[in-house]
C-alpha cells in the first residue's frame, strides 16, 4: 500500500487526510482553531494556531495509519490545500507572525477598493489578474498591514497565503523553511500576472508589496520541499503538491476536460468551470483564474467565489443558537414543506460573484409572526442553491455551457440542499462519493509529481458519485416566482454599509 497525506486547512479548522492509490480516504483527523472578529466586518487569525492544528492532525494521522499497520516508509508525499486569499506574514528569523493572519472574508479595505475602482484601477487589476477590485484578494490586505498594521517591509520579513505558510514550517521553519507557493494560489493574491507567471511590478508597487518579501511561485505539481521529520510527525518526504482549496477540488472532481464544473459548499461556496489551457474572455461577474499549473502547462478556470453559504449555518448555530450543531440544519429544515415565504441573504461579509458588493448586508425578509426557526434553516439552505444559480447562470450566458454539476463539502451531504439545487439549476447535481475532494486533489497533485499516479486517467477512473440529483418533473412550477422573490431581496441587500 502507498500513501499520500494532503493537509486541508481550511476557514474553521484543518483535515489532514491519508489517501492511499485507489483514492481512498484511510484515515482522517480534524481540528478547528479560533476565529477572530475584532471589528464589524473584520476576520482574523492567529497563523500559529493554524500551525500547531496541522501539526496535531498530521501526527494523529502517521499514529493511526501506524496502528493500523502501515509502515511509515509506505507514506510517499504530502499535498497542501488551503483557503485562499488568506494573508500571513511572518518573521523568517524567528518564526513568529508579525501580526494575525487576515483572513480572506475579511472586508476592512473596502473603501480603499473603492478608491481604486473610482480611479480607474479595476481593469488592470482585470487585465493582469482576472480578478475584481475587491477586499477579498490578498493584495490590499498587504497594503493595510504595512500601512495600518505596524509591520515594516524588513529583509526578515515573509507574506504569503496560507500554503505558503504550512510549507515554511514544514520544511524546517526558521532553520531551513522554503518560501514558495503555487500558482493557484498567488492567482488569488492580486498580485500575480497570470499571462506572464510572474509577481507584477506593476501590481507590488501599488500596493507597497516588496518582491523579496514574496515567495517563490513553482507548479502546483512537483517537489516543493522535503519535511523535517520534527515538524512532520517524523517524516521526512517531499511536499509535492500545494493548490487552493476550489482548484484543489475541482482536480480532486476529475474535472479535466473543458467544460467540467463543480461547487464546493463550505464556509462559502465555490463554483468552478475548466476553462482548458487558454485563459478565456473576461465574463462580467465572475473571475478568472489559474485552477493549476503542471506538465509544463497552466489550466483556467472560471469561478464565481460566493462569499457566504455553511458560514450562514455556523451563525444559525453560534449568532443566534437556533441550532445547537450544524448538523442539526437539515433534519430542521425538512420538518417544514417551504421557507413559509422567508428569504435569507447570507451577505454576512458582502457579496461575492456574481455582485462584488462589499457593502452588502445580511437580510431576512418575509418574516411573519408564524415564522419559525425551521423556516429560517430552510431559507438559510435555499440560500445556498440560490446564489450558485446566480454564478452559473451569468457562466452559462458567457457561452460557457454547464450541463451537470459535481459538489463536494460539507454541506453537500444534505439530500435537501442536492435535490433543490438540481431543481433550480435544471441540470443534475452529482455527489462525489469522497467528501474530501478538495484534500482529495491535494494527494492528485502530490502523487502523480512522485508518480504515486501515472497519469490523470488514473486519476479520473478513481472518482464516482455516490448519488445523482436529477431535477423534477414539475418542481419549476412555482421556482419563477421564487426566484424573482429572491432577486428582490437581493437588491436589499445591496449597498447596505457605507463604512
Amino acid at each position: 500500500m502507498t500513501i499520500v497525506l494532503a493537509i486541508d486547512a481550511g476557514t474553521t479548522g484543518v483535515r489532514t487526510v491519508a489517501v492511499d492509490e485507489l483514492g481512498h480516504p484511510c484515515a482522517i483527523a480534524y481540528r478547528e482553531f479560533p476565529q477572530h472578529f475584532p471589528r464589524p466586518g473584520w476576520v482574523e487569525h492567529d497563523a500559529d494556531d493554524i500551525w500547531h492544528s496541522v501539526h496535531a492532525t498530521l501526527v494523529e494521522v502517521v499514529e493511526r495509519l501506524t496502528a493500523s499497520g502501515v509502515a511509515t516508509n509506505a507514506i510517499a508525499a504530502i499535498g497542501i490545500t488551503n483557503q485562499r486569499e488568506t494573508i500571513v506574514a511572518w518573521d523568517r528569523t524567528t518564526g513568529r507572525p508579525a501580526h494575525r493572519a487576515l483572513v480572506w472574508q475579511d472586508r476592512r479595505t473596502s473603501a480603499r477598493c473603492d478608491e481604486l475602482r473610482a480611479a480607474g484601477f479595476e481593469a488592470t487589476v482585470r487585465a493582469r489578474t482576472g480578478l475584481v477590485l475587491d477586499p477579498y484578494f490578498s493584495a490590499t490586505k498587504l497594503e493595510w498591514l504595512f500601512t495600518e498594521g505596524g509591520i515594516e517591509p524588513t529583509p526578515a520579513l515573509a507574506v504569503g497565503t496560507v500554503d505558503s505558510w504550512l510549507l515554511w514550517n514544514l520544511s524546517g521553519g526558521a532553520a531551513d523553511g522554503v518560501h514558495a507557493t503555487d500558482a493557484s494560489n498567488a492567482s488569488r493574491t492580486m498580485l500575480f500576472d497570470i499571462d506572464e507567471l510572474a509577481w507584477s511590478d506593476e501590481l507590488c508597487a501599488t500596493f507597497g508589496v516588496p518582491r523579496a518579501c514574496l515567495p517563490t511561485v513553482a507548479p502546483s505539481s512537483g517537489r516543493f520541499a522535503i519535511t523535517a521529520p520534527a515538524a512532520a510527525a517524523g517524516l521526512q518526504i517531499p511536499v509535492a503538491g500545494i493548490a487552493g482549496d476550489q482548484q484543489a477540488a475541482l482536480f480532486g472532481q476529475a474535472c479535466f476536460t473543458p467544460g467540467m464544473a463543480k461547487n464546493t459548499y463550505g464556509t462559502g461556496s465555490f463554483v468552478l468551470v475548466n476553462t482548458g489551457t487558454t485563459r478565456p474572455a473576461a465574463v462580467d461577474g465572475v473571475l478568472t483564474t489559474i485552477a493549476w499549473q503542471r506538465d509544463g502547462a497552466v489550466t483556467y478556470a472560471l469561478e464565481g467565489s460566493i462569499l457566504v453559504t455553511g458560514a450562514a449555518i455556523q451563525w444559525l448555530r453560534d449568532g443566534i443558537g437556533i441550532i445547537d450543531d450544524a448538523a442539526d440544519a437539515e433534519p430542521l429544515a425538512a420538518s417544514v414543506d417551504d421557507t413559509g415565504g422567508v428569504v435569507f441573504v447570507p451577505a454576512l461579509t458582502g457579496l461575492g460573484a456574481p455582485w462584488w458588493d462589499a457593502h452588502a448586508r445580511g437580510t431576512i425578509l418575509g418574516l411573519t409572526r408564524g415564522t419559525t426557526r425551521a423556516h429560517l434553516a430552510r431559507a438559510a439552505i435555499e440560500a445556498m442553491a440560490w446564489q450558485t444559480a446566480d454564478v452559473v447562470d451569468v457562466i452559462t450566458a458567457s457561452g460557457q455551457p454547464v450541463t451537470e454539476l459535481r459538489v463536494d463539502g460539507g454541506a453537500a451531504r444534505m439530500d435537501l440542499l442536492g435535490r433543490f439545487q438540481a431543481d433550480v439549476l435544471g441540470i443534475p447535481v452529482l455527489r462525489s462519493a469522497v467528501p474530501e475532494s478538495t484534500a482529495l486533489g491535494a494527494a492528485f497533485l502530490a502523487g502523480l509529481a512522485e508518480e504515486v499516479w501515472s497519469s490523470v486517467d488514473d486519476v479520473a477512473r478513481a472518482w464516482h458519485a455516490d448519488t445523482t440529483f436529477a431535477p423534477r418533473a414539475g418542481a419549476d412550477i412555482d421556482l419563477e416566482r421564487r426566484r424573482a422573490e429572491w432577486s428582490r431581496a437581493i437588491e436589499r441587500a445591496r449597498n447596505w454599509s457605507t463604512g
